[in-house]
């Protein structure tokens, strides 16, 4: 009898990664109201602006999200040159005057008249689609080849590159290449080419970093907090302040202090900092321990696909997903440098919650078709 009812759950996918998606999204819903209530009076009049903003972007995601688990999985595969084109295409469109919008120095957006699209979040999706069918087609023979491999791999990231770095966006442009890196890895790359990825890769961004004074004042306040605090080394301070009044149960729900326009970015790259205050250590402990729970069961569904590209799509939804959530939190703790990125399912940012919740309809989607 036991058995029959997990063999019933067992054909809707993944039941546990539904549950830990649930719990994330519920959580995040709760926080962003929470962090929002002062940034969004202060902007437009209206403490619930970015709370019913996001539940309209997670009603538009939980369709497209469905839409994404019920399709028939080989459809990703046909048509993932395609979709990977129109994100590039879209990425181009930002620069276009009229098109795309600019702020705060940055042109990532395209106005669609009712809302705006963020093609570098779809890029995500779209690129682990494409490299997954481009990797497995050629098998690891050929990946790890240097003229048929290597070259190719460093072209279409290259591509990639230029589009991203010229909006500028660095985080995303990070992301982005650990999603790259991860798939090429598993597809079956030479060790001495991921070496040299490894150190060109660094050179690079230490040049970008040279050349950008913004980018080389982050690198300073990472190294040396206590540098210009009242400048360059403003943000990360206010996160310590805010993470370190939380202690272990944190100052109550709702009772943040540093959301009241002192913490920079609340409702986005900065909304860890606000769960360390209003909830305490416990509770980002839990956060955490979710986002390595969803990617134990991330790596499970990839090792029971039933084929090498599902294996591929499942390990590049994954690699996204989890990295970018340790990308923003070791940020946000100075662990690593402010790179500007949301956390995923709990930051403000419509077309990334749409997006990630079509890559999770997708990865649920494979588990579906689980060999066990």
């Amino acid at each position: 009898m036991i058995l029959n009812r997990l063999n019933i759950k067992s054909k809707y996918g993944d039941i546990g990664l539904m549950v830990i998606i649930a719990i994330i999204l519920a959580f995040g819903l709760l926080m962003l109201a929470s962090a929002s209530v002062a940034v969004g009076l202060n902007r437009f009049g209206d403490g619930g602006f970015f709370i019913k903003r996001q539940l309209e972007a997670l009603l538009i995601g939980l369709v497209a999200g469905y839409a994404c688990y019920r399709l028939p999985f080989a459809r990703w595969r046909e048509w993932s040159f395609a979709l990977f084109a129109v994100s590039l295409v879209l990425l181009i469109l930002v620069f276009i005057p009229g098109l795309g919008l600019s702020g705060k120095g940055a042109a990532r957006w395209i106005n669609l008249g009712i809302a705006n699209f963020q093609p570098s979040e779809l890029v995500k999706l779209t690129l682990i689609l494409y490299l997954s069918a481009w990797l497995s087609e050629r098998g690891a023979r050929v990946v790890a080849d240097f003229k048929a491999g290597l070259v190719p791999f460093v072209g279409l990231m290259g591509v990639l590159f230029i589009l991203i770095i010229s909006q500028p966006d660095l985080g995303t442009l990070l992301v982005i290449t650990w999603i790259g890196v991860v798939l090429y890895f598993v597809g079956g790359a030479h060790v001495k080419h991921l070496l040299a990825l490894a150190g060109s890769g660094s050179l690079l961004l230490l040049l970008m970093i040279k050349i950008e004074p913004y980018r080389l004042a982050r690198l300073t306040a990472f190294l040396d907090p206590s540098h210009d605090p009242q400048g360059v080394g403003y943000h990360i301070n206010q996160a310590m302040l805010a993470i370190g009044s939380g202690g272990w149960l944190g100052v109550g729900l709702g009772q943040s202090r540093q959301k009241f326009l002192y913490l920079p970015e609340v409702t986005g790259d900065s909304i860890f900092a606000v769960i360390a205050e209003e909830l305490g250590f416990v509770i980002c402990a839990l956060v955490i321990t979710l986002f390595l729970a969803f990617l134990w069961r991330g790596l499970k569904i990839a090792r029971n696909a039933p084929d090498e590209y599902s294996k591929m799509v499942a390990i590049g939804i994954t690699a996204w997903i989890v990295g970018q959530a340790f990308l923003n939190i070791g940020a946000i703790t100075s662990l690593l440098p402010l790179t500007g990125i949301p956390l995923p399912l709990i930051s403000y940012g419509g077309t990334a919650l749409v997006t990630t919740l079509m890559g999770l309809g997708i990865l649920l989607n494979i588990s579906k078709s689980s060999r066990v």
